[in-house]
């Protein structure tokens, strides 16, 4: 929040708490109770192998934000960024707010660099995907202008799933291995490389379910 805002939080959620109330919505979580089923972009496996797939994800409504700092950073800054577009920087009645703005899971990290070098990122656009069945708008457009709407076309990646802490180091290695896979079957990659994330912030690296998503031509 700026400073020099004077709004008064007890007219809303406060940012801790809007925030955990985002990780509610992103991970199915009721206050204490965990949701036996987590809703995800649909996709389907055209090809498995060990750790890595190729998937065709299906049309989807996102809603992100291009954030500054290393990707710890930006991803805290984003989280605030969309849980107050979700709870309160929306022209919807507050009563339908995070009911009809829900999202799924993963969260979306792309670096913006014009290489492959994770390590040398400095800014990265964060995507949240809108929950079904909003694939386009109605959702309204977010007033503040640091947050967008926009419509993502059907598309096909080499997948990499793996486990561990999600740094910048690790993100370039698995990067580098996802790469590796599809250069050796002849795909070809059109766009830089994101990550994905469902965990909550408190999960144990080993139990952590990450994944490098490789964005490549029809296979």
């Amino acid at each position: 929040m700026p400073h020099g805002d004077r709004r008064n939080t007890a007219q809303g959620p406060s940012v801790n708490k809007r925030i955990l109330l985002l990780l509610c919505l992103l991970h199915g979580l009721s206050w204490g109770q965990v949701a036996t089923a987590i809703e995800e972009p649909s996709y389907e496996v055209l090809s498995a192998e060990g750790p890595f797939e190729i998937r065709r994800y299906a049309p989807v409504l996102i809603v992100e934000t291009v954030v500054d700092g290393d990707i710890v950073e930006a991803s805290n800054r984003s989280f605030r960024l969309i849980a107050d577009f979700i709870f309160e920087n929306n022209p919807l009645p507050e009563s339908e707010r995070a009911a009809k703005i829900a999202l799924t899971v993963p969260v979306i990290v792309e670096p913006l660099t014009t290489t492959t070098h994770v390590l040398s990122a400095n800014k990265w656009r964060i995507k949240f995907v809108i929950s079904s069945p909003y694939t386009s708008p109605p959702i309204p457009e977010p007033k503040d202008m640091a947050v967008s709407l926009r419509e993502v076309p059907s598309k096909y990646f080499v997948v990499l799933k793996h486990s561990g802490l999600k740094n910048s180091a690790e993100l370039e290695k698995k990067t580098n291995e996802a790469i590796q896979w599809a250069t050796q079957r002849s795909l070809k990659v059109i766009a830089t490389p994101q990550t994905s994330n469902r965990d909550l912030p408190w999960t144990l690296p080993m139990v952590r379910s990450n994944a490098i998503l490789i964005e490549v031509s029809n296979p």
